[in-house]
């Protein structure tokens, strides 16, 4: 008798108990054909299997979201540290069991290196949440292997690779999302459709607050755990002494690796990724930038007042308004602040305004950043917040990363995407990555 046959001659409650039996032992995908799951059954031709890449605190908070997805399963991850790879089977299925779907720990393969994961040809899609250093190599090997990419922000630690992982994506047509999730909030949303439609008039300047540049990496080196495998952790950058803070065993706060030159930006990118982001969408310049920065005169080591310049003169400054992380714009009739925890015009009657019919809409179509991440791989359209957005996000932190380094104004051409007459500032676009074993 065939397994067709057989779920028909059962009766309900013994057809339930069926179909849990006959999941695949990978990420509980249903192996019985469509007609006979029913509704609200997903058939397997239509489950999007993922893997997750980095398996520390964010690649937690990733895993957590997406298992709430439906037609997704995660079927696997990687990660250097053995200790994540075991906690990772456990975690995934829990999360899993919150939404009524049983998936054993067994049932989650795990890899010490990417490459192998990406091997995996029944993986549509990979989510990168592993240090900032990784994500262009991480991000443009999976397209090459055929996979969608959701990547966290910021993109990229240098400009160079930023411009690498677009013409990667357009080269493949690959889908990749960048994990600025905040296009998904309805406070930002909102806040940006007044801002771009003219509701506190002509936008003359806009204050970004965020954290501070990067630094080189000067933390005391610490016994290496035998659970880690520094030398791939380090991977593209040079080996650096182990410090617990910047790669801690466990998944219970968020490692300090990012304040470092060689696997960060400083807050400065790892929030400005997010804040600047925001600033682009709320001016129109999603795929473009400022062409001139100006740092702060007078002061030997700068951590905030760097001055930014559109083409069409709005000036953005770094700069702490008193509300914490987020973004202050200033028009000709009003101003608007906005941030995680605020959404407050000037004018407080726009808070609660009807646009009307013809004022430019910036929602998310899908109402949810991972979903739509999901659906674009499903209809191969651009996702909401597409690699060349996060890409030109990222740089103006990099390029403000540079600024604050150099200690001088540069002029920066968003077209060609070099600096104009400053062979310095061009060459720390990008930087050679470590020979690998």
């Amino acid at each position: 008798m065939n397994d067709d046959k057989l779920s028909k001659g059962l009766k309900k409650s013994d057809r339930r108990d069926f179909l849990k039996s006959s999941l695949l032992a990978l990420g509980g995908i249903a192996i019985v054909p469509r007609h006979v799951l029913g509704a609200g059954y997903t058939a397997p031709s239509d489950m999007i299997n993922l893997g997750v890449i980095g398996l520390g605190k964010q690649g937690g908070i990733l895993s957590n979201a997406f298992s709430g997805q439906k037609g997704a399963r995660i079927v696997a991850g990687a990660d250097v540290w053995s200790t994540k790879r075991d906690w990772f089977k456990g975690f995934v299925a829990e999360a899993y069991a919150k939404h009524d779907v049983k998936v054993k720990p067994q049932d989650v393969i795990t890899y010490s290196n990417y490459k192998e994961l990406l091997e995996d040809k029944n993986i549509d899609g990979v989510i990168i949440a592993t240090p900032d250093h990784w994500h262009a190599l991480n991000a443009i090997d999976a397209m090459k292997a055929g996979k969608d990419v959701y990547c966290e922000k910021p993109l990229t630690l240098k400009i160079d690779e930023g411009i690498k992982m677009v013409d990667t994506s357009r080269k493949t047509k690959r889908v990749v999302q960048t994990g600025s999730m905040q296009r998904s909030w309805d406070g930002f949303i909102k806040g940006c459709e007044l801002v771009r439609n003219g509701y506190i008039g002509e936008v003359k300047q806009v204050l970004v607050q965020v954290g501070a540049p990067s630094r080189p990496y000067d933390l005391p080196k610490e016994p290496l755990p035998a659970e880690v495998d520094w030398d791939q952790w380090c991977g593209p950058a040079p080996i650096l002494g182990y410090h617990h803070t910047i790669a801690p065993a466990v998944n219970e706060t968020y490692p300090d690796w990012r304040l470092f030159d060689e696997t960060g930006g400083g807050i400065l990118t790892d929030w400005g990724a997010h804040m600047f982001d925001i600033a682009q969408w709320g001016l129109g310049m999603d795929r473009t930038g400022p062409v001139k920065f100006i740092a702060p005169s007078g002061v030997s080591s700068p951590q905030t007042g760097l001055k930014m310049y559109y083409e069409n003169g709005v000036e953005m400054i770094h700069q702490d308004f008193g509300r914490g992380f987020g973004l202050r714009f200033i028009g000709t009739e009003g101003s608007l602040d906005v941030s995680r925890s605020y959404m407050d015009p000037s004018n407080a009657a726009l808070k609660d305004i009807q646009l009307k019919a013809d004022d430019i809409r910036l929602g998310n179509p899908d109402g949810d950043h991972y979903k739509n991440f999901l659906e674009s791989m499903k209809s191969r359209k651009q996702p909401h917040c597409d690699v060349e957005i996060g890409h030109r996000s990222a740089t103006i932190g990099n390029i403000a990363n540079i600024a604050y380094r150099l200690n001088k104004d540069l002029d920066w051409d968003p077209k060609k995407e070099k600096f104009i007459g400053d062979k310095d500032a061009n060459k720390m676009m990008s930087y050679k990555y470590r020979k690998m074993v």
